[in-house]
């Protein structure tokens, strides 16, 4: 069967729709009010090689944060949802992807028991003083923001979930490592094995 989701969900502050096929060919139409977030999820999708459609508005005059923020919840959602009982699937893997001046590295557990760990090194600390800027010179992403969206992504698809900016002194660079790192880890933990029956745990069930 084909592992295929659609989230569609409104609220006050966000109005988010998501088409996400698992086994695809990194086929992505994004668009959501910021244009380096939009960037960011097609490189995840594109490296990930999950076909994902998806659409999101949200208060940005008020701040990005809700709208990140509920992008990865309706992300995360899609992706347990197009899981099912996720039989059959590697389960843990994890990936790496130098980006120039910065190497990333993702590691997932898809579990059902959602942690989130994440670690800069002395050489990559002053990242989280820097931001990514428009050309009007707004503030359009940091490393506050990916926090906020890799821990709702874990937490609403249900994924253990550590990330590692090993080095890094561009924070574009270091960020779109990130993406690319974590649709890797993911593409190779839901592909399905089949030596596995079943869930891959001792409980018999995730």
């Amino acid at each position: 069967m084909a592992r295929k989701a659609k989230i569609a969900i409104k609220t006050k502050e966000t109005d988010i729709k998501i088409e996400l096929t698992i086994d695809g060919r990194g086929v992505n139409v994004i668009t959501t009010p910021n244009p380096f977030f939009s960037h960011m999820l097609s490189n995840f999708s594109k490296h990930g090689l999950f076909d994902l459609k998806l659409s999101a508005k949200g208060d940005v005059d008020v701040d990005y944060h809700h709208t990140i923020e509920d992008v990865g919840l309706r992300l995360g959602s899609a992706f347990k949802k197009a899981l099912g009982s996720a039989s059959g699937i590697r389960r843990c893997a994890g990936a790496s992807m130098p980006m120039m001046d910065s190497l990333a590295t993702v590691t997932v557990d898809v579990s059902n028991r959602p942690y989130f760990r994440f670690n800069t090194t002395k050489e990559s600390d002053g990242l989280n003083k820097k931001s990514v800027f428009s050309d009007r010179k707004a503030r359009v992403f940091d490393m506050g923001l990916l926090k906020e969206f890799l821990k709702a992504f874990s937490n609403a698809a249900g994924v253990d979930l550590h990330v590692s900016i090993l080095y890094g002194d561009d924070i574009h660079h270091a960020i779109e490592a990130v993406f690319k790192s974590l649709g890797r880890a993911l593409s190779s933990a839901v592909e399905k094995d089949a030596r596995i029956k079943g869930a891959l745990s001792t409980k018999g069930r995730l």
